[in-house]
C-alpha cells in the first residue's frame, strides 16, 4: 500500500501543532576505534573496567576488540542525548590503558599489512558470546576485516503514537484509515525510510566526513583514489568515501531485492536472504580443516544485522526475539538513520547542529509524500549517492530527480527550504532555536562549499601532514573536552555498578552449560 499523493504542495498540514510532536525519542550509537600512542589499532582488550561487552548496555563492541561503541538509551530532547554520550566518552576516557585514545575519524587509524592483526571482538565462552565473535569472524572471511574497521554513527528516532493517531485521522484514503495503530505507524515509517534514501545525498553532502583515507586501508586493494600527500588517498571532491563502495558494500546484497515498500515485503525478503545459500560464500566452506566453524552459514546473510542499509526500521526485541521477529510482532516502533560519518571535529562525534538537521529531515520525510521506492528510481538514487560520496564538492556535480538533472547546490536549497517550517515547529515544540540554527548552518554549508566537514578536513588534513597526523591531533584535542567533563557522584556510581552487572551478567551466561556450543550452532544452521 503506497502513501497516498497529495493535493496539496504544503508539507506541514495547517491542522499540525508542536503538541504532536511533544514525546518524540532520540537516542545515538556512536564507534570509535581505540588507537595506540603510535597511531596503530590497539591489539589490547577491552577494558576490564568498563564491563563486559557482551552485556553491557552502554559501552560494547562492535566488529573488533579494539572498535568501541557507544550507546545512550531514549531521550526527550538533544542536549540530553548528548550528554549522555559525552558521560559515556568520560567514563571510558577514564579506563584506557597504556595512553590510548579515541580515534576520531570515521576511516581507520593506522592499520598493518596483516588482516588478522585487526582482532575479532571477543564476547567470553558462553554460547552467545561465541556466535557474535563466530559471525564477525565470517564478516573478515566473506569482505575482508579492513573494511569493518570503519567507524560511524548511528541516530534513532521515533515519533509519539498521538502524532501518528492524528495523521490517521486526517487521511482520505479509507485503507488507511482501517489499518491499526501499529500498522498504520508502520505504514508512515517506511514512508519515512524510503524518503530518507532518496535524500541520503543531502546528508553526505552536509554532514559527509570521510573525504580521505589512511593508505594502509586500501591494501590489497584495487581503487581509484589519487594521493593527497605521502600515506593519505583522497578524491578532489569527495564528501563521505564510507558511504562508497570502500565503505560497507556487499555486492550479494545487491540480488536480495528487499524493499521498503512495506513491512511484509522487508521482512519476507530479509528471511529469504537469511536461509538462501549463496555460492561465492559456499565455496569459502563452513569449517576449517581443523574442524572449526569459519562462517555462521554460507547464506547470503549469516544473520539479519550483515544487511547494510543507509536506514533500518527497529522495534526493540524482547527476551528470544530476533530483530524481525520483533518487527513482526509489535511494528516499528524507531528509525536507525544509519547514513552519519563521525564528525572528527566533535569530541563525541556529533554535534546539536548535525542532530537538529537530522530530526528536521526526519520529520519532512515522515509528512512528504513518499510513493513506492521502485527499481528504476533505486537505481538513479544510487547514482546519486556515488556523485556525492565522490564528488559532491564539485563546481558541476549534479542530483537528478524526476527526470531532471539539478546543480547540487540548487538541489539542497531546495529541501532545505521546504524543512524550515518543519524546524520552526521543532523550535516551538522545545523551546528553542536549536532547529532553525542547524538549517541555517547546513544553508550555509551549501553557499560556501569550503564550510562543509568534508572540505574543513581536507586542508586540515594537509595541514596536519596526512590522514595519521590529522586524526592524532584532534585525538589529542578532544583528551581535554573528556578530561573537564564533569560526572555527578550518582552518574559515576551508576557506571561503576553497570560495569559490574554486566561482567557479572556474562559470567552467569558462561555457567549455562546445558548446551555445547556445537549444538547451539547446529540448532541455528
Amino acid at each position: 500500500m503506497s502513501q497516498p499523493e497529495s493535493t496539496s504542495p504544503q508539507i506541514l498540514p495547517k491542522w499540525v501543532d508542536s503538541s504532536l510532536i511533544n514525546g518524540m525519542l532520540r537516542g545515538i550509537e556512536r564507534e570509535s576505534l581505540r588507537m595506540k600512542s603510535d597511531g596503530f589499532l590497539s591489539q589490547a582488550d577491552h577494558p576490564q573496567a568498563l564491563g563486559s561487552a557482551l552485556t553491557h548496555p552502554h559501552i560494547t563492541t562492535d566488529y573488533s576488540e579494539a572498535l568501541m561503541e557507544f550507546i545512550t538509551p531514549p531521550k526527550p530532547s538533544i542536549q540530553e542525548a548528548l550528554d549522555y554520550l559525552a558521560d559515556i566518552h568520560a567514563v571510558v576516557h577514564r579506563e584506557l590503558e597504556n595512553d590510548e585514545k579515541l580515534w576520531p575519524l570515521s576511516m581507520p587509524c593506522m592499520l598493518d599489512d596483516t588482516e588478522e592483526s585487526i582482532r575479532l571482538a571477543q564476547y567470553g565462552s558462553s554460547n552467545i558470546g561465541r556466535f557474535k565473535t563466530l559471525y564477525r569472524h565470517g564478516l573478515g572471511v566473506r569482505y575482508g576485516r579492513r573494511m569493518q574497521t570503519i567507524s560511524g554513527v548511528h541516530y534513532n528516532l521515533s515519533f509519539p503514537d498521538h502524532l501518528f493517531e492524528a495523521l490517521q485521522a486526517h487521511e482520505t484514503d479509507e485503507a488507511l484509515k482501517a489499518l491499526s495503530l501499529q500498522d498504520y505507524r508502520s505504514h508512515r515509517y517506511f514512508g519515512l525510510i524510503r524518503n530518507f534514501i532518496r535524500l541520503t545525498p543531502l546528508v553526505m553532502f552536509l554532514v559527509g566526513a570521510s573525504p580521505s583515507v589512511c593508505q594502509c586501508f586500501m591494501t590489497g586493494r584495487e581503487h581509484h583514489l589519487l594521493p593527497l600527500l605521502k600515506g593519505t588517498l583522497f578524491l578532489p571532491y569527495a564528501t563521505a568515501l564510507r558511504m562508497g563502495r570502500f565503505g560497507y558494500q556487499n555486492s550479494a546484497q545487491k540480488q536480495l531485492g528487499i524493499h521498503y515498500n512495506d513491512l511484509n515485503g522487508y521482512l519476507e525478503g530479509l528471511q529469504k536472504a537469511v536461509k538462501t545459500p549463496y555460492a561465492q560464500f559456499s565455496r569459502l566452506g563452513l569449517n576449517d580443516a581443523a574442524g572449526e566453524p569459519i562462517q555462521i552459514n554460507d547464506h547470503v546473510l549469516q544473520i539479519e544485522n550483515e544487511y547494510y542499509s543507509l536506514v533500518r526500521p527497529k522495534q526493540v526485541p524482547q527476551a528470544g526475539e530476533t530483530p524481525s521477529e520483533a518487527l513482526r510482532n509489535r511494528g516499528v516502533g524507531y528509525v536507525e538513520l544509519r547514513a552519519v560519518d563521525v564528525n572528527p571535529y566533535s569530541p563525541i562525534g556529533i554535534d546539536e547542529t548535525a542532530a537538529g538537521f537530522l530530526e528536521a529531515l526526519a520529520l519532512y520525510c515522515l509528512l512528504q509524500d513518499s510513493p513506492d521506492l521502485l527499481d528504476a528510481e533505486q537505481e538513479i538514487v544510487e547514482q546519486n549517492q556515488a556523485e556525492v560520496v565522490n564528488r559532491g564538492r564539485a563546481p558541476n556535480a549534479s542530483i537528478a530527480e524526476n527526470g531532471q538533472a539539478y546543480p547540487i547546490e540548487e538541489w539542497c536549497r531546495r529541501h532545505i527550504g521546504a524543512m524550515k517550517p518543519l524546524a520552526a515547529l521543532l523550535d516551538s515544540g522545545y523551546s528553542t532555536q536549536l532547529y532553525s540554527d542547524a538549517l541555517t548552518a547546513m544553508l550555509a554549508r551549501v553557499d560556501d562549499v569550503d564550510l562543509t566537514l568534508s572540505a574543513r578536513m581536507i586542508e586540515d588534513t594537509v595541514e596536519q601532514g596526512g590522514t595519521w597526523g590529522f586524526g592524532s591531533y584532534m585525538a589529542h584535542q578532544h583528551l581535554e573536552a573528556y578530561e573537564q567533563h564533569e560526572l555527578s557522584e550518582e552518574r559515576w556510581a551508576y557506571f561503576t555498578a553497570a560495569a559490574q552487572q554486566s561482567l557479572q551478567a556474562q559470567q552467569s551466561l558462561e555457567q549455562d552449560t546445558s548446551q555445547s556450543f556445537d549444538q547451539y550452532l547446529a540448532h541455528y544452521r
